[in-house]
Order: structure tokens, then C-alpha cells, then sequence
């Protein structure tokens, strides 16, 4: 499948965990259900791809990196749920955006790469209808989603060298979840606990884990193997446009507009960096 294709699928899916993350911000602090997210992907990657058969094949550097790599996807969905609840989500998407244009920024090469991913950057703003407010609310909110934007450049560039580990991308995304989770416990797990005396809520944040976390995580390991750094930022900005499409159709919220030429961008942009040639041939560096 061309990697537009897969990015749209993982679009899909983390946008139907969003919807189900709605139902249960009343009854979960947002950090706590980013945790859960976390922590439930682990255990579905863990029984899928059972790391410890392939442990002949880590070495301490690969294990090190994606323990590094878990820590930081953790914290990028904690710093990212803390942000929404303090200011708008357009707001927040078009922020955090800034980790994916820094990636592209610097690792682009030629004039194609940067004109695409500042024209994405700018459809994405258009699309997510940015609103700046003031206040102690937006300061915790700012100061999260810069967070978040620094995780999300993170995130592209170790999650990279995950992909192509000898273990396997998925395998090696199943070590770095259970790290994250691992690490965040002593700080959010207590914030958990109705789980435990709730089954209906159970059910909903598994859901939330595997739509929003197991399954677009392993498209994008999947992606990172077959375009580089700076072209895989520049697919992410499908993600606002896939929210826009899936407004559209299932609610009505047809695009018009700035939304549309938001819309035009972002496309205009994955056309430009030229992504029919999915090749590369020159792996990370150890």
C-alpha cells in the first residue's frame, strides 16, 4: 500500500479513539488516560509480538534507543492530552505541528522538501482554525503542547531508527510502549483506578488504546521504514486534513473556505515532496 493509503487508515482509526476518548474526560484526568493508552497498547504489542523471542537479535544500543524512543512517545501523548484540556484543539494541533516542521527543516534535502513542509505547516494552521487566548489556562496549555511539538520531532527521528531494527519496527514498538509505561506508572497510574471498578470504562479506554495507539503506531513503523525523515513529516499533515474529510462526511461539518484551501495545501504539499518515490536505501546511523 502506498504510504498516503496507510496514513490515511491510520487517520481513520485515531480519529474513532478520539471520538470514544470524549465519552470518558469527565471521568479520567486527560493524563491518566494518555497513560492507560500507553499502557494497554503495551500489553496488546507484547502478546502480538512477543519480543523475547527475537532477543538474540537486540543489542544494548537498539534496546537503549527504544526505551529512549517509549519514554519520549509517552510523554508526547501525556504533554498532548494535558494541552487540550487547557486550550482549543485546533489551537493545539497547529502547535505541536512545529515538531514535524523542525524535523523536515533540517533534515530536508533541496528546495522540495522545505517548500513542502511550510506549505503543510500553513495548511494545517488554516485547517485548525487557530485561536490564541491569555490567561493561567493557556499558560499551562502553551506550555504543554511546546512540549509535545519537541516530543513529536522526537518521536520521527528515534522511532526511525526503531523501524529499522533488526527485531522489527512493531517488535521494537512494543518494547519502547512497555518502557513508557513503565516509566510514567509512579506518576499516573493512581489516577487510573475507577478502571478497576468499572467495566463499561475498561472497554472504552482498551478501545481508545488500540485505535489511537497500537494500530496507527504500527502503520507509522511501518511508513518510517519506506520514506525518509523529512517526508514522513510532511505526511502528518494528512492527519488534520483526514479529521477535516471525516467531519465532512459523518458530521456534516462540510469544509469551505479557509478549511478548503487548508485542505488544497496539504495535498498540494504530499505532491511536492514526491512521494511516489518511496525508497531508502541508506539506513539511520548506528
Amino acid at each position: 500500500m502506498p504510504a498516503p493509503l496507510l496514513f490515511a487508515l491510520s487517520g481513520l482509526t485515531q480519529y474513532l479513539g478520539a471520538a470514544v476518548a470524549v465519552r470518558v474526560f469527565g471521568t479520567l484526568t486527560p493524563a491518566s488516560v494518555a497513560w492507560l493508552r500507553v499502557t494497554i497498547a503495551a500489553v496488546v504489542l507484547l502478546l502480538w509480538r512477543r519480543p523475547w523471542r527475537t532477543r538474540g537479535l537486540w543489542t544494548w544500543p537498539a534496546l537503549r534507543t527504544a526505551i529512549v524512543f517509549g519514554i519520549v512517545l509517552a510523554l508526547m501523548n501525556v504533554t498532548f492530552y494535558i494541552a487540550i484540556d487547557h486550550l482549543p484543539l485546533g489551537t493545539a494541533v497547529a502547535i505541536e505541528f512545529l515538531g514535524p516542521v523542525a524535523v523536515a527543516a533540517f533534515t530536508g534535502h533541496g528546495w522540495r522538501d522545505r517548500a513542502g513542509i511550510g506549505i503543510a505547516a500553513l495548511g494545517v494552521v488554516l485547517l485548525a482554525g487557530v485561536s490564541l487566548t491569555t490567561g493561567s489556562e493557556a499558560a499551562v496549555g502553551l506550555v504543554a503542547i511546546f512540549l509535545a511539538a519537541a516530543c513529536w520531532a522526537a518521536y520521527i527521528l528515534l522511532g526511525r531508527r526503531v523501524a529499522h531494527g533488526r527485531a522489527g519496527g512493531v517488535t521494537g514498538l512494543a518494547v519502547a510502549m512497555s518502557a513508557g509505561a513503565v516509566v510514567f506508572a509512579p506518576f499516573l497510574s493512581s489516577g487510573a483506578a475507577p478502571v478497576l471498578h468499572d467495566g463499561r470504562l475498561a472497554v472504552l479506554v482498551v478501545v481508545i488504546a488500540v485505535c489511537s495507539s497500537v494500530v496507527p503506531y504500527a502503520i507509522e513503523q511501518v511508513v518510517l521504514r519506506r520514506v525518509r525523515a523529512a517526508t514522513f513529516a510532511v505526511l502528518l499533515a494528512m492527519l488534520p486534513a483526514m479529521a477535516a474529510l471525516v467531519g465532512a462526511v459523518a458530521l456534516q461539518q462540510v469544509p469551505h473556505g479557509l478549511d478548503l484551501v487548508g485542505l488544497l495545501l496539504v495535498t498540494g504539499a504530499i505532491v511536492l515532496t514526491g512521494l511516489d518515490s518511496e525508497t531508502d536505501d541508506v539506513p539511520p546511523p548506528a
